[in-house]
């Protein structure tokens, strides 16, 4: 095994209370903090600014075990990188992220996209209490403190920017996984509010996906058809999500707004969520 002074490339497991900073600050690169970013959509996020040529601070919120493209394409790209597991169920704990991921690497992220999220299956009818604080925890107290630490956390005179991962429902909400939606409602009004507030040190935008990544909830005949209900008749791929959100690391002019990447979903009102529909 090369180990890791010898290489960008280090393997999980190696953060430690008493290890050394990763290595010096390279001014052609940024860090980027990617919650949630060992899997899903957060791990194609995640890949795709490696391949940009971003250090990575990668969190998962009970381990960081990565997919095996991302763990490929870290590899390959020899990316600076390490891993970091807080659990948001505490959103305090998510604040003190930024600071270890600071100790860690030796600078602060340039970079923020919050990611994580949970995601249940509740209606007005049936929504406890405990359903909405735990899916407002994650979904969006733990981004609001990130955001909180990110932006006082002292940094230097770079283009420093926050990307929330929001859903296309919230343009038209229905009553399908309401604690989830309203807690991507409460996001996205933390999207304008911080972009106005926190400008110009930091700028703060949004990607809004569609349905892209089926669970076993959908077969490959459902999601034909629910790409034929989509006004551009096609339903995103993960890739054109993480792309959006690589535009937005760039475009130092933006701030406040949100990017749907979503085949047009945004713009009907559908009676229920997705895996409901053309069954």
């Amino acid at each position: 095994m090369i180990e890791p002074e010898e290489t960008g490339y280090r393997p999980l497991g190696r953060a430690r209370a008493d290890a050394e900073p990763v290595g010096k600050p390279l001014a052609a690169k940024r860090l980027a903090l990617v919650t949630g970013g060992h899997r899903r959509l957060g791990g194609i996020i995640t890949a795709a600014l490696a391949r940009a040529g971003h250090s990575l601070a990668i969190h998962g919120s009970h381990d960081t075990r990565l997919d095996s493209h991302l763990a490929l394409a870290l590899e390959e790209e020899g990316t600076e990188w390490d891993g970091f597991v807080v659990d948001f169920a505490d959103p305090e704990g998510a604040e003190e992220l930024v600071a270890k991921v600071a100790e860690r690497f030796g600078r602060p992220p340039d970079i923020l996209v919050n990611s994580a999220a949970m995601f249940g299956q509740d209606r007005l009818e049936s929504v406890t209490a405990d359903d909405l604080m735990r899916h407002y925890a994650v979904n969006c107290a733990a981004p609001v403190m990130l955001t909180k630490a990110f932006a006082t956390v002292p940094a230097g005179a770079v283009d420093r920017c926050i990307i929330n991962i929001l859903d296309q429902r919230i343009d038209h909400p229905h009553g399908d996984q309401l604690a989830y939606t309203l807690s991507k409602l409460a996001l996205a009004g933390l999207t304008r509010t911080s972009a106005a507030s926190l400008a110009p040190r930091v700028r703060v935008n949004a990607v809004a996906p569609g349905l892209t990544i089926a669970t076993p909830d959908y077969d490959a005949a459902q999601m034909e058809r629910l790409g034929e209900m989509m006004p551009l008749a096609r339903l995103p791929q993960a890739d054109e999500i993480a792309q959006a959100v690589l535009y937005l690391t760039e475009a130092s002019a933006v701030t406040g707004q949100t990017l749907y990447v979503d085949g047009g979903a945004h713009l009907k009102s559908y009676e229920r969520d997705f895996m409901h529909l053309c069954r």
